[in-house]
């Protein structure tokens, strides 16, 4: 057997494990695109923006990914797809089942990790446990960024300042918080987005059909330089929640990507 083993001193692992952090971490601070949460629509949107040559990270505070897909509906892990979206989640090798004309299930857990597993491959960052407690806005005119702090401080109620990343282009993507939009018309006095009052209304009870049609016409630039998308979007626009049929939240990760590459094209 090789004495590998026996030679690993244990600042050999902190100094692999620091440096390899910090180079890659460098490489996040100027992204194309930074988005918010590592839920469907987020990590739809990061896969195929880089799979077009962007430089895009998640951030999402939590130290696990997917949002709420993991557990299903009601902690049966099984989630329903709209036939619209199957090619979203066949493409990364996602096995759906028909089950009523029109709709497939998939397995929730099958489902997140593929997905996540694509983003990764097609060169996206995800970075677990950060939590963008602010964004950057430039002449309160422009969302130029987002402001980063680990989320055990948060919690633990430590004043400790954060680190701020520049991206071209944000994307809300933090589900029922729609945090970055919440933060930006409570931090910028007058500022208003796109949405039925100027603000985040909040979702309304659960219709899944309408929920699910309106979703894709609610990932929008709802303020320069913020795209909103999945759950976020469905509370800034006032539309019904959806529960445990997540086509939509795919669909509109790609419209978001959409959006993202047409705003940074434009500003080519």
């Amino acid at each position: 057997m090789s004495n590998q083993f026996e030679t690993i001193r244990e600042v050999h692992i902190s100094q692999m494990i620091v440096e390899s952090f910090a180079r890659d971490f460098v490489d996040s601070l100027e992204l194309d695109v930074a988005i918010v949460g590592a839920g469907p629509a987020g990590v739809t949107a990061a896969r195929l923006l880089a799979q077009q040559g962007a430089n895009v990270a998640i951030f999402e505070r939590h130290l696990h990914v997917g949002g709420g897909m993991w557990g299903g509906g009601m902690l049966f892990p099984r989630i329903v797809i709209e036939q619209d979206a199957s090619s979203l989640l066949e493409t990364v090798g996602v096995r759906l089942h028909p089950w009523r004309e029109g709709y497939l299930v998939a397995d929730s857990v099958e489902t997140v990790t593929k997905c996540t597993a694509a983003a990764l491959d097609a060169g996206a960052r995800i970075w677990i446990g950060m939590f963008a407690e602010d964004i950057m806005v430039y002449h309160d005119r422009r969302v130029a960024g987002v402001v980063l702090n680990w989320d055990a401080t948060v919690q633990a109620g430590l004043h400790v300042d954060p680190l701020a990343v520049e991206a071209k282009v944000v994307i809300d993507a933090t589900g029922h918080d729609a945090h970055i939009c919440r933060t930006l018309v409570t931090k910028i006095p007058g500022a208003r987005l796109r949405s039925p009052d100027g603000g985040v209304p909040g979702e309304r009870s659960m219709w899944a059909a309408r929920g699910e049609a309106d979703l894709a016409a609610s990932t929008i630039e709802v303020f320069p330089g913020l795209i909103v998308a999945g759950m976020a979007a469905s509370n800034v626009a006032a539309t019904p929640r959806m529960g445990a049929i997540f086509g939509g939240m795919f669909l509109s990760g790609q419209r978001a990507a959409e959006l993202a590459l047409e705003i940074i094209r434009a500003s080519q």
